[in-house]
């Protein structure tokens, strides 16, 4: 099983490579790429300044293992890679990288949205809210 995870950010420079290394192979006529990224929330008059992202890395791993494995049976994809960040992402920083590929744009694209979708619903991993006047919340997916 691949680690999906990144301590701290997932870097602009890390995601520019991912895409350039896909140059090469010239049957992939489609990507789809989501980013998400930390935002500066406004809670209960405190302002989100980061998240710290922790997971129980085996069960996850596991997990996003079978979650990957239902993608690819179901779509005609080249490939599908998926980054995560544990640790401490400030505000404006990216925390998630799904990158899929395939010959035609459509599968490419909604298997991005669906590996997006069971990751954030699946997945075990948290993330601590942190507020600038140092307390925290757990964040809640929506």
């Amino acid at each position: 099983m691949k680690n999906i995870f990144t301590n701290g950010p997932i870097s602009p420079a890390f995601i520019a490579d991912s895409i350039a290394k896909h140059q090469s192979k010239t049957s992939i006529g489609g990507h789809s790429i989501f980013l998400g990224q930390v935002r500066a929330d406004q809670i209960d008059n405190k302002s989100v300044t980061g998240i710290e992202y922790s997971s129980y890395e085996d069960m996850a791993l596991e997990k996003m293992h079978q979650i990957r494995e239902a993608i690819f049976s179901r779509y005609s994809l080249t490939c599908a890679h998926i980054h995560h960040s544990l640790g401490l992402v400030k505000t404006g920083e990216i925390c998630l990288f799904v990158f899929t590929s395939a010959p035609h744009r459509r599968a490419a694209i909604d298997a991005c949205n669906e590996l997006v979708e069971r990751i954030k619903a699946e997945l075990p991993v948290w993330g601590k809210e942190l507020f600038a006047d140092e307390s925290f919340q757990w964040k809640e997916n929506q």
